[in-house]
C-alpha cells in the first residue's frame, strides 16, 4: 500500500513560527541563572549565600550506627551584609564545633539548623566553613540513611538516598537541590572489610594501618546536595568500559554483592554499555565522560541516580536504563525545585520508552508508551494521575515521588510533545536542552524547558504546558464523521470534535490527527483543535473512505464515540448503530448510514410501544450521520426507563433498545 502524508492545518490555528508571534516577554520570570532559581525556590535552604564546594570528611561505623568528623562547605555570600547564615543539619547529630574562614565561631543548633552570627560579610565575599560532628544519622524520606546486612544477615551495608531532604539526616549542607556545588569530595573511613563507593573518581585508599582505611573520591563536576552519596559494603568490582570514539574510553564501574555475581547480573550490566550509546545519540555525550559511570547494589526496593554512581535495588533492562538517563535529567540538569521533578522523572520515565525504541523497535516504543497511558485509570499510570504534574504539595514525599503524576503522565507529556513537533524537532529540542547555555550542570524550571523548545521549533507552546504540566487530567473526545460523494468521484469528509467540560483546561488544544484512507492510499490530516465544539472538512478524491482518529497515539486519551468509521460495508445497506453512550443522561449519539438518497424517519418508542417522539424526518444523500438525542428536548418530560429507536428507510425499518437513566 502506497504511504501519502498530508498535513493539513487550519488557517486559524496553524502551528508555525511565522503565524504565531514569540511573544518571549510572557516569560518574565524565566530565569536561567542558578541564584535566580535558587532564591525563588520554597525551601528552608539559606538563600543569602551559594555554595560552590562539599567536602566530608567522615569515619563511618555500621556497629554501632556512626557518622563524625568534618564536613567543608565553600560558599559565596549573595547580598551585602550578610550576617547571619545557616546550614541544615539534623538535630539528633551534634555539632562539635564550627569554623568559619579557619577560626572557631559559636553557633547554635536547634530547629534541625546550625545557625552563625555575626559575620559582616560583603556580596560576593567568599568564605570556607568547617564543621566538625558526629552521631548517629537519622532517616527519613526515601531513606536518607540505612545501617542494614545482605546476604542472609551475615554482610553489614551502609548507604545513603538523600532525596529529597534526606541529606542534613547525615552531613551538613544546603538543603536544597537549586544551590548545586562546583564539585566535592568524600573521604570515608572505615573498617578495612568496606569497599567504599561514591561519586566521581576514586582518588586513592589509603591504609590507616589500625584495620581502618580511607577512601577518597572527587567529583568535579558541578553535583547537588542530595546527589552525593555512598554505599560501602564487600562489593564485587566488575570493571566494563564506554568506547566512545575510537581511541578513548570511560569506565563502567559495577559494584555487587559478591553472592548475587553471576553470568545473568553480568549479562545486565554489559547492556548498560548499549544504552550508554544510545543516550549519548539522543542526548549528547555522556555529561560525567572525564569521571565514571558506576552502579552500586544496596538494600532498597528502587534505584537511585547518584551522580556517576546509580544505587541499584535490582539491574532488569528498565531499571538501569531509568537511572542511567537521570544523569543527564537530574544530574546534569538537575529540577530546582520539586514542584518540577517531572524534568527529572518524566525524563527517565520516557527515556525508557525512547531505549526500547532504539534496541526492539517501534512497536516495543508504543507498547511502553500505552503501559504508562494505563488503559483502564489504574492509579500508578498517566490516566489514574489526579491533580497538576506540577507538584503543588512539596512537603509531602508522596506527592512529590507520585508514581502517576510525576513518573508516567510526565513521560507521557514527551510523548505528546514529540507528537506535536515532529520527530526532528522534538530530537533536536532534547538535545539543546541537555546542554543550554546556562542549563548545562545546572538547574532548570518548567519554564527553562519551554523556553528551549520553543526557541528551538519556532513554535509557541504555552498552551502545550500549561494545559498538561499546570492542568489536570486529559481530554475526553466525541467523534462524528459525515461522508458526502460527489458526481466529481471526490467524497467530502466532515468531522465533528467534541470533547467534555475538565476542570482545568475546560478543553485540551492539541493537534489532531487522522488516517484517511481510500483505495491503496493513506492520507494523514491533522486539524489544530482549539475550542470544546468543532467542525473539520477536507475533500479527497475517490469514494467513501474509512476514518482513524489519532492512528499514531500521540495523546493521551479517552473516545466516547466511533472512531473508525466509514467502512464502505457500511453503506451497502442501511444501518442503525447501537447508541453511546449507553446507559445515558439526558443526552446520546445514534450513528446510521444510508446507502442511497432518500427519506430517512428515525423514532422513539416507549417499552409499550407508544411513540414518544419522531426525532428524525427528512431526505437524506448517501453517507453515514450521526442524531444528538437530549431527552430534555423531546417535547415532553420522559422518566428513566428503556426505550427503543427505529430507522424506517428504503422500505425498512432497524430497531435498537437504550436505557436512560436520570
Amino acid at each position: 500500500m502506497k504511504k501519502l502524508i498530508l498535513l493539513v492545518f487550519l488557517l486559524a490555528a496553524a502551528i508555525s513560527a511565522q503565524d504565531i508571534p514569540r511573544e518571549r516577554c510572557k516569560f518574565p520570570e524565566r530565569m536561567t541563572a542558578r541564584t535566580q532559581k535558587m532564591l525563588k525556590a520554597q525551601y528552608p535552604g539559606d538563600a543569602s549565600y551559594d555554595v560552590t564546594y562539599y567536602k566530608l570528611d567522615v569515619t563511618v561505623t555500621h556497629t554501632p550506627s556512626f557518622i563524625g568528623g568534618a564536613v567543608t562547605i565553600n560558599a559565596k555570600a549573595l547580598f551585602s551584609p550578610t550576617n547571619e547564615i545557616f546550614f541544615d543539619l539534623q538535630n539528633n547529630l551534634v555539632v562539635d564545633s564550627v569554623l568559619i574562614n579557619d577560626i572557631f565561631v559559636p553557633f547554635t543548633h536547634s530547629d534541625n539548623k546550625i545557625t552563625i552570627s555575626g559575620l559582616g560579610f560583603s556580596q560576593d565575599e567568599v568564605f570556607s566553613a568547617v564543621i566538625y560532628y558526629h552521631g548517629t544519622p537519622g532517616s527519613s524520606g526515601l531513606g536518607s540513611y540505612a545501617v542494614e546486612y545482605h546476604n542472609n544477615g551475615t554482610s553489614p551495608i551502609v548507604w545513603t538516598l538523600s532525596e529529597p531532604y534526606g541529606a542534613s539526616d547525615w552531613f551538613p549542607c544546603k538543603d536544597t537541590p537549586a544551590d548545586k556545588a562546583d564539585s566535592s569530595d568524600v573521604w570515608i573511613t572505615a573498617d578495612e572489610y568496606y569497599t567504599v563507593v561514591s561519586n566521581g573518581i576514586l582518588e586513592e585508599i589509603i591504609d590507616n594501618g589500625d584495620q581502618t582505611k580511607t577512601t577518597k573520591w572527587k567529583s568535579r563536576y558541578p553535583i547537588a546536595q542530595y546527589l552525593i552519596s555512598f554505599a560501602m559494603t564487600n562489593y564485587q568490582l566488575y570493571t566494563n568500559y564506554f568506547h566512545y570514539t575510537e581511541t578513548d574510553s570511560m569506565p563502567v564501574m559495577n559494584y555487587s554483592y559478591p553472592e548475587r555475581w553471576d553470568a545473568l547480573r553480568k549479562a545486565q550490566l554489559d547492556e548498560a554499555i548499549s544504552m550508554l550509546e544510545v543516550y549519548s545519540d539522543l542526548y549528547g555525550l555522556y555529561p560525567f565522560i572525564n569521571e565514571k559511570y558506576g552502579h552500586a547494589e544496596f538494600g532498597w526496593g528502587g534505584a537511585m541516580e547518584h551522580q556517576t554512581a546509580s544505587t541499584m535495588g535490582a539491574f532488569y533492562d528498565l531499571i538501569v536504563a531509568h537511572e542511567m538517563s537521570h544523569q543527564w535529567f537530574g544530574d546534569k540538569i538537575t529540577c530546582a525545585d520539586w514542584h518540577n521533578i517531572w524534568l527529572n522523572e518524566g525524563f527517565a520515565t520516557y527515556s525508557e520508552a525512547l531505549y526500547l525504541e532504539a534496541r526492539d523497535g517501534r512497536t516495543a516504543y508504543l507498547n511502553q508508551i500505552n503501559s504508562e497511558i494505563g488503559q483502564s485509570n489504574q492509579w500508578w499510570t498517566a490516566k489514574g494521575a489526579v491533580g497538576t504534574i506540577y507538584v503543588q504539595n512539596i512537603e509531602d514525599v508522596g506527592e512529590i515521588f507520585n508514581g502517576a503524576r510525576s513518573y508516567s503522565k510526565g513521560g507521557v507529556v514527551l510523548h505528546m510533545l514529540r507528537g506535536v513537533l515532529g520527530d526532528e524537532k522534538f530530537f533536536n529540542v532534547i538535545k539543546t536542552y541537555a546542554s543550554y547555555p546556562g542549563l548545562e550542570y545546572d538547574v532548570a524550571v518548567t519554564e527553562d524547558f519551554q523556553g528551549v523548545a520553543e526557541e528551538v521549533s519556532g513554535i509557541d507552546l504555552d498552551y502545550f504546558f500549561q494545559e498538561w504540566i499546570y492542568g489536570e487530567n486529559y481530554p475526553v473526545y466525541s467523534l462524528d464523521y459525515s461522508f458526502f460523494e460527489s458526481a466529481a468521484n471526490e467524497t467530502t469528509v466532515k468531522i465533528k470534535v467534541e470533547q467534555a467540560t475538565n476542570t482545568n483546561p475546560a478543553f485540551f488544544t492539541m493537534p489532531l490527527q487522522f488516517k484517511i484512507t481510500n483505495s491503496d492510499i493513506d492520507s494523514v490530516f491533522v486539524f489544530f483543535n482549539d475550542s470544546a465544539s468543532q467542525e473539520f472538512e477536507v475533500v479527497i478524491p475517490g469514494g467513501i473512505p474509512t476514518v482513524k482518529f489519532d492512528p499514531d497515539s500521540w495523546i493521551m486519551k479517552d473516545v466516547n464515540s466511533l472512531t473508525d468509521v466509514g467502512d464502505p460495508d457500511l453503506l451497502d445497506d442501511y444501518r442503525l448503530e447501537q447508541n453511546f453512550p449507553n446507559p445515558f443522561n439526558p443526552s446520546t449519539m445514534i450513528y446510521y448510514s444510508v446507502p442511497e438518497s432518500g427519506k430517512v424517519t428515525i423514532r422513539l418508542y416507549d417499552i409499550t410501544g407508544a411513540m414518544v417522539a419522531v426525532l428524525l424526518d427528512e431526505v437524506k444523500e448517501r453517507g453515514t450521520y450521526h442524531l444528538n438525542l437530549d431527552v430534555n428536548s423531546v417535547g415532553r418530560n420522559i422518566s428513566s426507563g428503556v426505550y427503543f429507536y427505529s430507522l424506517e428507510a428504503g422500505g425498512k425499518m432497524i430497531s435498537k433498545k437504550m436505557t436512560l437513566m436520570k
